[in-house]
C-alpha cells in the first residue's frame, strides 16, 4: 500500500492517451462536485441538526474510511514525534469545519463559499511568522488586494452588501484556522507521510466532534441518517480528489480549476435554495480569486527556482 491517502481508481488506467493535466483536471472537477453536494446538504440539514452534530458524522466518516489503513498497519500509522503539532492541527480543524457548516447553513452557498477562498489569502502571513519563509513584496500585495475583494463582498456598512454578521465571521475565522492546518501540514510533512497526517486528524477530529455533538444531539430519522453518512463520505471524497488531482497534474495548472465550485455552488443555491448573488459579491470574489490565483501562481515560480 502506497502513502496515497484514498486508492482512488486513476482515470489513467483507462484512458491512458490523456495528459496528465488532463487526468489532474478531471480529479479536481471531482473534488469540486463532491464538495459542492456535500455543502449543498449541509444547507439543506441545517434546519434540524445544528453544524457542531454534522461536524460529528463528518468527522465519523472520514474515520470510517480509513479504518482498514489503521487496521492493517497498526501503531505504526500513529508513529509521530510531535503529537502536539497534530492534536493543534485537529483541534484547529474541528473548529474550522464547525464555523463552516455553520456558515454554509446560515448564507446563501455562493457567498459562504467565496468567503472559504481566503484561506490562500490567510496563508501568506502565516507562512511569514510561523514557517518562517520569506515573502516577497508581489505576495503581501496580493493578500492585501484579495482582503479588499472581501470587503467588496460584504461592504461593513451598505446596504448592497451580505451582512457582516455572524455567519460571515464565522467563515472568515474557519478559514483562518483551515490556513494554521495547512500551515502545520507544511511543517509535518517534512518528516511524516500523508497518511499519517491523514489518520491522525481523522482519529482526533472525531473525538474532538464528540462533546459538540453530544451537546446538540439528537436521533436523525433513516433517511436524515443517510444524507448525513453520504455528507460525510463527500468530504472525505472531496479531499481525497484534490489530494489525486494535485499529485497527477501540475499544481500551478490544478490550483484555477478548483474555482468552478463557485459555479456549482451558486448553481445548487438558485435551483434549491432560490439565492441569487448580488454584483457586489460576485465582484469581491473575483478579486478574491484573482490574487489567490496569482499567489498561487507565484509559490509556484519560487518552488521551482
Amino acid at each position: 500500500m502506497t502513502d496515497e491517502p484514498i486508492d482512488a481508481i486513476d482515470i489513467a488506467e483507462r484512458h491512458p492517451g490523456l495528459a496528465p493535466n488532463v487526468r489532474g483536471a478531471l480529479w479536481m472537477l471531482a473534488s469540486a462536485l463532491a464538495f459542492s453536494v456535500m455543502t449543498t446538504l449541509v444547507k439543506y440539514l441545517g434546519n434540524d441538526y445544528p453544524a457542531a452534530l454534522q461536524t460529528f458524522y463528518r468527522q465519523a466518516a472520514g474515520f470510517v474510511i480509513l479504518l482498514p489503513i489503521i487496521l492493517i498497519r497498526g501503531r505504526a500509522v500513529y508513529a509521530t514525534t510531535r503529537p502536539w503539532i497534530l492534536f493543534f492541527r485537529s483541534s484547529a480543524g474541528t473548529v474550522g469545519l464547525i464555523l463552516s457548516f455553520y456558515a454554509f447553513q446560515k448564507m446563501p452557498l455562493a457567498d459562504a463559499n467565496a468567503l472559504s477562498f481566503t484561506r490562500t489569502l490567510w496563508l501568506v502571513p502565516l507562512a511569514a511568522f510561523v514557517v518562517r519563509e520569506k515573502i516577497g513584496p508581489l505576495r503581501i500585495a496580493a493578500a492585501l488586494v484579495g482582503f479588499a475583494g472581501v470587503l467588496l463582498m460584504v461592504r461593513p456598512g451598505s446596504s448592497g452588501g451580505f451582512p457582516i454578521g455572524l455567519p460571515a465571521l464565522a467563515m472568515l475565522a474557519s478559514s483562518f484556522l483551515f490556513a494554521l492546518t495547512v500551515t502545520g501540514m507544511k511543517v509535518m510533512t517534512r518528516d511524516h507521510s500523508p497518511t499519517v497526517l491523514l489518520v491522525w486528524a481523522a482519529t482526533l477530529g472525531l473525538i474532538f466532534a464528540i462533546p459538540g455533538a453530544a451537546l446538540t444531539w439528537r436521533w436523525p430519522h433513516p433517511a436524515d441518517l443517510g444524507l448525513l453518512c453520504l455528507m460525510g463520505a463527500l468530504g472525505t471524497a472531496t479531499q481525497a480528489c484534490y489530494i489525486k488531482g494535485m499529485q497527477i497534474g501540475d499544481a500551478a495548472a490544478m490550483a484555477p480549476i478548483d474555482y468552478v465550485r463557485l459555479v456549482f455552488t451558486a448553481g445548487a443555491g438558485f435551483l434549491l435554495f432560490h439565492e441569487v448573488p448580488g454584483p457586489w459579491t460576485l465582484a469581491g470574489a473575483g478579486v478574491v480569486v484573482v490574487s489567490t490565483l496569482f499567489i498561487t501562481w507565484r509559490e509556484m515560480q519560487l518552488a521551482r527556482r
